[in-house]
Order: structure tokens, then C-alpha cells, then sequence
């Protein structure tokens, strides 16, 4: 009898034990599967943020950012300022053409203004006109060479002492001349012809032909 008991006792402490092993098995088990559904859902998190930034539209960068390293920025060409107008300098009411091809600038000088007939000295009157042609020449037309020719008509002399048409027309020349040299016009820069009425202006007027011109190279 006291053999059996303690065999049914045995047992039952047996069960007992295996009961508790068992729950603490389950136990076990159960905390396992809470927390693999805790990882589980974290990770079921973590992929859902990555898929919404991956349908996110691009945002197109700066156009300053689009040039790369080896092709640099171009910026646009700036339009190009119009070039200034030539200014040509006040040569009074005398008249004067310009040659671009020839680059002359020709001051005419008409002879019965600035000489009495037959004569080779400036008067008083052409010696204020010629105030501005010598402004030009310092300040304009510094430095440019200068080119004094003096012109007649076809007429014979009679009234005068020079010799010929071609000698008056030298004479003339040399009188610009030299009132240009006095008021400061350097002589290197000046040369003198006369040619007579070997090239007239016009063949009805004579009193064109009558003149002394200053050609002034500008180039």
C-alpha cells in the first residue's frame, strides 16, 4: 500500500513538472511570435516609406546646375554697341569734302576771298577763316600730314609781276603756308605745290578754279 502511494505520487509530480515544462514551452513560444510580428511590421514599415519616395515626381535642378564640369556655362551674347559716329570738326562756312577711299579730308580755299587779283598775300578777312581750319589741324588733324596746293585760271597775267599762272599759284601756296606755320602748325607736316590752271574745277566758272585747297591725310 505505502509502495503504491508513493508510485502515484511520483506520478503525479511527474505530470505536474511535465505541465509546467510545457507551459513555460508555450510561453516561450508565444513571446517569439509577438516579437517576430513586432519585427515583422517594422519591416512591413520601412518598405512602404522607400516605395513612397520612389514614386515621388524628380524635381528638375536649377538650370545653372544642368552644365557640367567639361561643358561650362555660356552665357548669351550681349548685343554689341553701335559704333560712334565720326565727329568731323568745325571747319567754318569753307567748303570741304571728305574721301574715304583716298582718306582726304580737302579744305577749299577760294582764291578771290583769301588774295587780291594778282597777288600772293592773304588778306585780313582769310586770315580769320582760317582760324578754325587751324584748330582742326592742332587738335583733329594733330599730326596728320598737310598738303597746300595752290590753283589758277587759264587767263594770261597782266596785272602782275609773277611771271606765270604756275609761278602765282606756288606763291599762293607758300603764303597759306607759311600762316599756318605762325600760328603754330609744325612746318614737317607741310609741303606746298602749285599747278597752275592745270586743274581746273569747273570749265564755266572760273572762279572756282581760282583756289587754294589744304588736303589734310587722315589716314
Amino acid at each position: 500500500m505505502k509502495f503504491a502511494l508513493r508510485g502515484t505520487l511520483a506520478a503525479l509530480l511527474l505530470t505536474v513538472a511535465g505541465v509546467g515544462c510545457q507551459n513555460k514551452v508555450v510561453s516561450e513560444r508565444d513571446e517569439l511570435y509577438r516579437q517576430n510580428q513586432e519585427l515583422q511590421q517594422q519591416l512591413d514599415e520601412a518598405n512602404r516609406a522607400r516605395a513612397a519616395q520612389a514614386v515621388q515626381p524628380a524635381i528638375a535642378p536649377a538650370p545653372a546646375m544642368q552644365a557640367s564640369a567639361s561643358a561650362p556655362l555660356v552665357e548669351p551674347a550681349s548685343t554689341p554697341a553701335p559704333a560712334p559716329k565720326a565727329v568731323r570738326p568745325d571747319l567754318g562756312n569753307l567748303e570741304v569734302t571728305h574721301d574715304a577711299v583716298a582718306g582726304t579730308t580737302t579744305v577749299n580755299l577760294p582764291s578771290d576771298v583769301f588774295f587780291g587779283p594778282g597777288k600772293a598775300e592773304l588778306l585780313p578777312e582769310a586770315k580769320k577763316s582760317l582760324s578754325k581750319v587751324i584748330s582742326a589741324l592742332k587738335k583733329e588733324y594733330a599730326s596728320k600730314p598737310v598738303k597746300v596746293q595752290g590753283n589758277t585760271d587759264s587767263d594770261p597775267i597782266v596785272k602782275s609781276h609773277w611771271k606765270s599762272n604756275q609761278e602765282l599759284s606756288e606763291r599762293r601756296a607758300d603764303a597759306v603756308r607759311d600762316y599756318l606755320v605762325s600760328k603754330g602748325i609744325d612746318a614737317d607736316r607741310i609741303t606746298t605745290e602749285g599747278f597752275g590752271d592745270t586743274k581746273p574745277k569747273s570749265k564755266s566758272d572760273k572762279a572756282k578754279n581760282r583756289r587754294v585747297e589744304l588736303v589734310v591725310l587722315t589716314r
